[in-house]
């Protein structure tokens, strides 16, 4: 799976961007090429879809590389979702949320994100929280404009993100194509974490604690981004949320 975004849709830590990557001999990548790189890389069965300037999805739907996870792609009402992995306590989950049998994970995220922003306050990381599996998923609200990422906890299903030729956020589960399209610039997303364009990266096992940058040098002795991870030295004062600050104020001048 790939997903691009706009950085004003998707700013990462500054840390994830590397220097290196302006005089590697790999050179990052614009979004169009790494686009066209995954299609001609999944000629059978591969499709991607843009959002104007601002994002595109890419996703082929089976791979070797995760046999024994499934890969899952669905839209509604202007939300899309890429599901890696798999949800051991869907059934129990559709039924709390009021949803029919036949959901499967990716619209069940989907269910999962809208009643965020819309139904809220409810933090995100107890909702996350009570995913049991392994799992990783993209959301983008082209509606909202916005971008909601996660992955599980138990490292059984691997994302990583990195940073285009164009300042753009690159995230997939193939490596091979993150470190062709990035040079230097990215790591893997860190497990047991979420990413929202307006809360950034925050940690869902340690919601309290602030994220903190770990350099990262390669084989050859590089720097590259850095592998990020929950600081428990460190507390914020913010919890994860999925929605506009705006919205969260108003909720709160009604209660």
């Amino acid at each position: 799976m790939l997903g691009i975004f706009k950085k004003e849709l998707m700013n990462p830590p500054k840390e994830l961007h590397s220097p290196a990557s302006l005089t590697s001999s790999n050179k990052p990548k614009l979004p169009n090429q790494i686009i066209n790189h995954f299609l001609s890389s999944n000629p059978n069965n591969a499709f991607s879809m843009g959002f104007g300037s601002s994002a595109c999805f890419a996703y082929a739907p089976t791979e070797y590389r995760f046999p024994n996870h499934q890969r899952l792609f669905c839209g509604l009402d202007e939300i899309y979702c890429i599901f890696l992995g798999d949800l051991n306590n869907l059934s129990s989950l559709l039924k709390q949320y009021g949803l029919s049998k036949g959901t499967n994970e990716a619209m069940f995220i989907i269910e999962a994100y809208r009643t965020l922003r819309d139904r809220g306050p409810y933090p995100a990381d107890q909702v996350l929280k009570d995913l049991e599996g392994s799992y990783g998923f993209v959301v983008y609200d082209s509606k909202a404009g916005s971008v909601f990422a996660a992955l599980g906890a138990d490292e059984r299903v691997k994302l990583y993100w990195g940073v285009a030729a164009d300042g753009s956020v690159v995230v997939s589960d193939n490596l091979k194509l993150i470190k062709e399209s990035c040079a230097k610039s990215f790591a893997p997303f860190p497990p047991g974490c979420m990413f929202h364009s307006e809360q950034g990266l925050m940690s869902f096992e340690h919601p309290r604690s602030k994220m903190k940058a770990m350099p990262r040098i390669d084989s050859e002795g590089v720097m590259c981004g850095a592998n990020f991870m929950a600081d428990a030295q460190s507390r914020t004062s913010r919890m994860p949320r999925v929605g506009s600050e705006a919205n969260w104020a108003l909720r709160g001048s009604k209660a």
